[in-house]
């Protein structure tokens, strides 16, 4: 006969790599677990490991860490059943196979495993390299409840779930690192419900939080009973832990108060501030340093910036030159006061001068002015921001958004120096729409900044749209060619011109080189460049 069950999910910010300090945060969280009386607690996909951790998964040392740190949690975790995600690597007929495995221990002993079934390998997710696919289904009782285990991708088929309900199952545990995107949350929760309403089981659904390089796992986990109903849902981008009861009758009760559901965008620029935070915590930065050019994509970076690491981990250089307006001096200065960071003007007039007339005998005589005065200018305030970061040891953020990137309107070695890039999965539609939000927040982005428009002011009374489409235009057909994989056709149809549509289409192929040069960045989209999207560099496709 069923009794109750007390039970923990714990949602956790795990370090890639770092088994034994994970291991040791596994430990600690289990056993507050079990003095507060709970009998089961658990924790998400790879928890030992952090997820993804690539290719360490090839070390055979790494591996022989995991099975210490399995070791370690058998012989310090009793008198509470508890669930963890590691690697498992396998003997005997599976010797030489790795499987992304969720352990289940009982008073040290480990009484079950389960292998994932569904491996990933689209988009940022590339499991098929390092995992072996189970091929079993796992179910274990506990004070008179059947729990089946499911990894992750398990709970997007049908059949992982099935087959584990025909094995006895009454309720099914998932562990997760599912990464955040745009909507993810309602595409989480419909496929959840399907799976609820396939097998009349209540789901437990336990996802990893925190920013590993690009991707940014918001938490946001939740369980939905055998109705259909949200009992829980958890903080998201925030570690956060749930308890539960599950009593005799199968009812699931809980005292947790719930998080409402977060908008997109403060969904979106939470995930941009954890990103940015776990990335200089996680490697160890002191702070962060950046241009502030008094535009737009600088000044919502510079908040992303402190909201991530603090106005007193934050520096800001302001860098003119002969064409940088008052107007851009004035902004810089009061977005930089409104957030009380440290604040420079440093000229790159000397210089650039310097170069021009280094350059001008052998190279530029004769000449008129083009782009590479403007890239000179450009890689003059990557050389001294990089000369600053270099001396304090704070990191440079670059501050380019994707529309930018996609068609190649950045300067190599010039505003693309740093060491992560923020805004890289951002539009330039949508930095709009993210400096309001935060303006809602507190203002802190002059309003001339929003409505001027956008200018590299490298040349003079230059604004971007004399060399670029606008950008309501340029990043409507991004999201149609670059996120959506649409051919020219489909998107004329929507209503945009074809020599536009082919114009924006070449100078993303063109410029491939440049983004595989740029720093990494939070990613936010279901494509984003970098992991999601790998274009050859040298290629024929599509050339006239």
């Amino acid at each position: 006969m069923p009794s109750d069950l007390k039970i923990a999910l714990i949602q956790e910010n795990f370090l890639v790599g770092d088994n034994f300090g994970n291991t040791d945060k596994i430990i600690r969280l289990a056993q507050q677990q079990c003095e507060l009386g709970m009998d089961l607690v658990v924790f998400p996909e790879l928890a030992v490991t952090g997820y993804p951790p690539e290719d360490l998964l090839l070390r055979s040392t790494f591996l022989q860490q995991v099975e210490d740190c399995i070791e370690k949690i058998r012989q310090q975790v009793k008198a509470i059943d508890i669930v963890f995600g590691a690697p498992r690597s396998g003997v005997g007929d599976e010797a030489g196979l790795l499987f992304n495995s969720a352990f289940w221990l009982r008073d040290g002993d480990i009484i079950a495993v389960y292998d994932k079934k569904d491996l990933p390998n689209y988009a940022v997710f590339d499991e098929k390299r390092y995992f072996t696919e189970g091929s079993a289904s796992t179910v274990v009782a506990i004070n008179g409840h059947r729990f089946a285990l499911l990894i992750c991708e398990d709970i997007w088929r049908p059949e992982p779930a099935a087959e584990a309900v025909k094995a006895g199952a009454e309720q099914l545990l998932v562990l997760n690192a599912s990464p955040f995107h745009r909507h993810k949350n309602q595409q989480r929760l419909a496929q959840i419900k399907l799976r609820v309403s396939e097998t009349a089981c209540p789901v437990y659904y336990l996802n990893m939080v925190g920013g590993q390089d690009e991707l940014v796992f918001d938490g946001a986990s939740f369980v939905i009973n055998a109705r259909q109903e949200l009992v829980a849902r958890l903080k998201s981008f925030q570690t956060d832990s749930l308890t539960l009861t599950l009593d005799a009758n199968a009812s699931l009760t809980t005292s947790y108060e719930s998080e409402t559901e977060q908008s997109d965008l403060a969904s979106v620029y939470q995930a941009l501030v954890l990103g940015v935070s776990d990335y200089v915590e996680k490697n160890g930065f002191k702070g962060v340093l950046m241009g502030l050019s008094g535009g737009v994509d600088s000044a919502l970076t510079l908040a992303i910036a402190v909201d991530a690491v603090g106005a007193d981990r934050t520096r800001a250089v302001m860098m003119p030159s002969r064409y940088t307006a008052d107007m851009s001096f004035e902004d810089a200065k009061s977005e930089a006061s409104a957030l009380a960071v440290q604040y420079q003007v440093i000229s790159i007039e000397q210089p650039f001068q310097a170069f021009l007339t280094t350059l001008q005998e052998p190279l530029l005589k004769g000449t008129a002015a083009d782009t590479t005065e403007e890239n000179i200018q450009a890689r003059c305030r990557g050389i001294m921001l990089m000369a600053i970061s270099n001396k304090t040891g704070y990191m440079l953020l670059t501050t380019g958004n994707k529309s930018e990137m996609a068609v190649g309107y950045a300067t190599l070695y010039g505003d693309m120096s740093g060491g992560f890039a923020p805004l890289k999965d951002i539009s330039k539609s949508l930095v709009y729409e993210l400096c309001r939000y935060r303006n809602a927040l507190s203002p802190v982005i002059p309003e001339r900044v929003l409505t001027r428009p956008p200018s590299a002011e490298l040349a003079p009374d230059q604004q971007d749209q004399d060399s670029l489409p606008p950008y309501d235009t340029i990043d409507a057909i991004l999201e149609m060619s670059v996120e959506q994989d649409l051919p020219v056709a489909t998107i004329v149809n929507q209503g945009y011109d074809l020599e536009t549509v082919e114009r924006i289409i070449t100078m993303v192929q063109r410029n491939e080189y440049k983004r595989r040069q740029a720093a990494p960045g939070v990613r936010i989209t279901r494509r984003a460049f970098g992991r999601d999207r790998r274009y050859p560099i040298t290629s024929g496709y599509r050339r006239k």
